[in-house]
């Protein structure tokens, strides 16, 4: 296909005709998800020489809600907030990936993001497709104790495979200490102990040089 995201994966090969409508609606729906594994972002993994796949940050993320639950400064629904975070990304089988740094990469993100959950959520069944769509509504507001940590995660995750790889996407073109310093900010909002150990970060970047300082 000239465009992966022009077919569903399930035409590929369809699903045998006696499987219920509702069920067949979430196996074609979960199909589409693989393509998730095949969307990159610019962060490097720590443990190969590769970048890492959506699928693979959201996992992370999901681990991460899970161990660092604690240090959230409101009290938080862990299983909630791991909800979100498995949903926060998969609107990019569609939108592609969006990289903080890459200036022209985020001009119209809002606006393809916003199809893409037209189009990927309304696969499932209704009542399956608000519950969806709802979560991922909530993480992009970040209104709710669940989704300001959630999006803190998504911050500490690129921020600490950078420091592994003394760098990664800090080396981006775009990547000046005020706009590592406004990545900074989406945790401290939600965790006052995970934005200082964020900041710990950010300055010895900054001392190490993987960091550039703002222009004067």
């Amino acid at each position: 296909m000239d465009d992966p995201t022009a077919d569903l994966i399930i035409d590929l090969n369809p699903l045998p005709d006696e499987i219920d409508a509702r069920l067949r609606a979430q196996l074609e729906f979960i199909a589409e998800a693989d393509k998730l594994k095949t969307i990159l972002r610019a962060s490097p993994l720590a443990a190969a020489d590769r970048r890492e796949n959506d699928a693979e940050h959201s996992w992370h993320l999901a681990l991460m809600v899970l161990l660092l639950a604690e240090y959230a400064d409101e009290p938080i629904d862990v299983g909630h907030a791991i909800k979100l975070v498995i949903i926060h990304d998969m609107v990019e089988i569609y939108a592609g990936d969006s990289p903080v740094f890459d200036t022209a990469a985020v001009v119209d993100q809002v606006e393809r993001e916003i199809a893409a959950a037209d189009r990927l959520f309304t696969m499932l069944p209704p009542d399956q497709a608000g519950e969806i769509r709802a979560l991922w509504d909530e993480f992009e507001a970040a209104q709710t104790p669940e989704a300001r940590f959630c999006k803190a995660m998504d911050r500490l995750e690129p921020m600490l495979l950078n420091w592994l790889n003394r760098g990664g996407t800090w080396g981006m073109p775009g990547a000046t200490e005020s706009r590592v310093r406004a990545r900074e900010a989406g945790v401290v909002a939600a965790s006052t102990t995970l934005g200082a150990a964020t900041d710990a970060l950010v300055r010895a970047g900054l001392n190490n040089g993987w960091i550039r300082p703002d222009p004067d």
